[in-house]
C-alpha cells in the first residue's frame, strides 16, 4: 500500500508539473500572438482578404506569417474611448496596422455631435419584419429613404429620381445581391465578373465564395474576351489607387455595377451627379460608421431591384431596423451640417487634405517610395479646386524592392500588397482613415526607413 501511495504521489507531482508547463506555454503563446491577433483579420473585410489568399492558390501560413509580430512588439494601444496612450519608447516598437480601411478618423467629429446623433429605441419598437410592404424593398425604413434621397441632392453626387432604393448590410451584401439579380439563372455557364486592375481585393472572393454556378470571377477587365457575357464592376474613385474610373470592356453583352462608396467630396471633386443603372453606396466610407453595417443601392430597373431584395430576403430576411434608423439619423445630421458654419464634408476634406500633405512630405524625404499624382478639378459641391484625396494611398516601393508589403512589414508597418489587387508586388495599399496617433507615427517612421 505504501508503494502504491508513493507511486501515486509521484504521478500527481509529474502531472502537476506538466500542467504548469502547459499553462505557461499557453500564456507565452498568447502573449506572443496577441499582436498578431490584433493585426490580422479582425473584421469581415480583413477576413475576406485573408481567405482570398487561400482562394487564389496561395498558402495560408504565408499570410499568417505576414501578420505575425514578436511578443516584444506592441500594437498601438488605445483607451476605451479610442484615444491612443503614450508609448514609452516614442513608438519605435509599435506595429502600425494600415492594412484595412477602418474609418476611425471620423470619431472626433461625431464625438462633438453628442446627443444630436443619439438614437433611443424602446423595447416595443421595430419588432416586425416589415417596414413598408408597398415598397419593392419591403424591409427598407422610410426614414432611411428620406435621408438618402436628401443627402444625394445636397451633395449632388447621384441622381435619385426614378430609382428604387435597396438597403443592405453594407455594400458588400448589395454587391452579392446585384450579382444574383444580374446573372441568368438557367445559363449553361456562370456569368463572368470582371473589374479593371488594380481592383478591390475582396471582389474575387465575394464573387466565388459560394460557388453558386450563377457567376464566376474572370479577373482583370483589361484582359477579358469581349465576346462573352459579363458583369463589369466599376469602382470610382477606385479602391485601391484612388483613380476616377469608367467601364473598360465596353462589349455589347456587358452589364455594369458602379461601386461609388468613395464618391463623396472629402475624397474627390464632385463633377456631376452619377447616373448609372446600379449604384452602390455605404455609410462606412461616407460618414465613417462602418460598424452600423448599412449600405444602399440606387437601382433603375424595378425587376433588378426586386431580385436584389429577394437575395437579401433569403440571405438575412431583411436588414436591421435599428441600424437603418441610426444610419438615417446620421445621414440627416450630415445634410443638416451643410447649412451650418462647417459641414461634415468640410471637416473631413480638411482632415484628408492635411493627411495627404503629410504623407507626400514624408515620401518626398526618401527615394524609396512614390505616390500617384492627381490633377485638380473643380468640385461642384464645395467650389474648391483640388485633386483626389483618396481613402487609401497607393504606395510604390522604388528601386530593388520587389515585395513592398514584406519590406514595410520588416519596419513594423502592416499594409496590403499589390498582389491582392491584381497588381505588382511593388505596390501596397495604405489606409488613410486611421486615428491621428497611428497616422502621425506612420508619417514619422516612413522617411526614417533606409533599407
Amino acid at each position: 500500500m505504501a508503494d502504491f501511495m508513493f507511486v501515486l504521489k509521484n504521478f500527481l507531482v509529474v502531472s502537476l508539473a506538466m500542467n504548469m508547463c502547459l499553462i505557461w506555454k499557453i500564456s507565452y503563446d498568447d502573449e506572443e500572438t496577441l499582436a498578431s491577433k490584433w493585426s490580422s483579420w479582425g473584421n469581415l473585410q480583413q477576413k475576406l482578404h485573408f481567405h482570398g489568399s487561400c482562394f487564389n492558390g496561395e498558402k495560408n501560413n504565408g499570410r499568417l506569417e505576414d501578420a505575425h509580430v514578436s511578443k516584444r512588439t506592441q500594437i498601438l494601444p488605445t483607451t476605451s474611448s479610442g484615444a491612443a496612450t503614450v508609448v514609452p519608447d516614442g513608438g519605435e516598437s509599435v506595429v502600425i496596422n494600415l492594412d484595412h480601411g477602418d474609418p476611425t478618423m471620423y470619431e472626433n467629429f461625431w464625438k462633438q455631435k453628442g446627443e444630436e446623433t443619439t438614437v433611443i429605441t424602446s423595447g416595443w419598437q421595430h419588432i416586425s419584419y416589415f417596414s413598408d410592404i408597398k415598397n419593392v424593398c419591403w424591409f427598407l425604413e422610410p426614414e432611411l429613404v428620406s435621408a438618402v434621397t436628401r443627402l444625394h441632392k445636397v451633395v449632388g453626387n447621384a441622381k435619385t429620381d426614378g430609382r428604387h432604393v435597396v438597403v443592405g448590410t453594407g455594400s458588400s451584401q448589395l454587391y452579392q445581391a446585384a450579382l444574383f439579380a444580374l446573372s441568368p439563372p438557367n445559363a449553361s455557364d456562370p456569368m463572368n465578373v470582371v473589374s479593371a486592375a488594380p481592383f478591390y481585393s475582396s471582389y474575387p472572393l465575394m464573387t466565388d465564395y459560394l460557388k453558386s454556378g450563377l457567376h464566376k470571377w474572370a479577373g482583370d477587365a483589361y484582359k477579358f474576351n469581349k465576346q462573352n457575357p459579363y458583369i463589369e464592376l466599376v469602382t470610382s474613385p477606385n479602391n485601391p489607387d484612388g483613380s476616377t474610373r469608367q467601364d473598360v470592356v465596353k462589349g455589347h453583352k456587358g452589364i455594369l455595377i458602379h461601386d461609388l462608396a468613395y464618391y463623396w467630396p472629402q475624397y474627390t471633386p464632385i463633377l456631376s451627379p452619377a447616373d448609372y443603372d446600379i449604384m452602390l453606396f455605404t455609410v462606412s466610407k461616407s460618414t465613417g460608421h462602418a460598424g452600423t453595417r448599412i449600405g444602399w443601392a440606387l437601382v433603375k430597373d424595378r425587376e433588378v431591384a426586386k431580385k436584389m431584395t429577394t437575395f437579401i430576403e433569403i440571405n438575412t430576411i431583411g436588414v436591421s431596423k435599428d441600424s437603418q434608423i441610426r444610419a438615417a439619423k446620421i445621414l440627416q445630421a450630415v445634410s443638416d451640417s451643410c447649412d451650418g458654419d462647417e459641414s461634415f464634408f468640410d471637416y473631413s476634406y480638411k482632415l484628408m487634405e492635411k493627411r495627404w500633405k503629410k504623407i507626400r512630405e514624408a515620401v518626398d524625404k526618401t527615394e524609396l517610395f512614390s505616390l500617384p499624382d492627381f490633377p485638380p478639378e473643380i468640385c461642384s459641391f464645395s467650389g474648391r479646386s483640388f485633386g483626389q484625396l483618396p481613402a487609401f494611398a497607393w504606395l510604390k516601393c522604388e528601386g530593388d524592392v520587389d515585395d513592398c508589403e514584406g519590406f514595410l512589414r520588416r519596419h513594423k508597418i502592416l499594409s496590403r500588397g499589390g498582389k491582392h489587387f491584381g497588381a505588382s508586388t511593388k505596390y501596397v495599399r495604405i489606409s488613410m482613415l486611421c486615428r491621428d496617433s497611428e497616422f502621425e507615427l506612420f508619417t514619422k517612421r516612413l522617411p526614417a526607413i533606409i533599407s
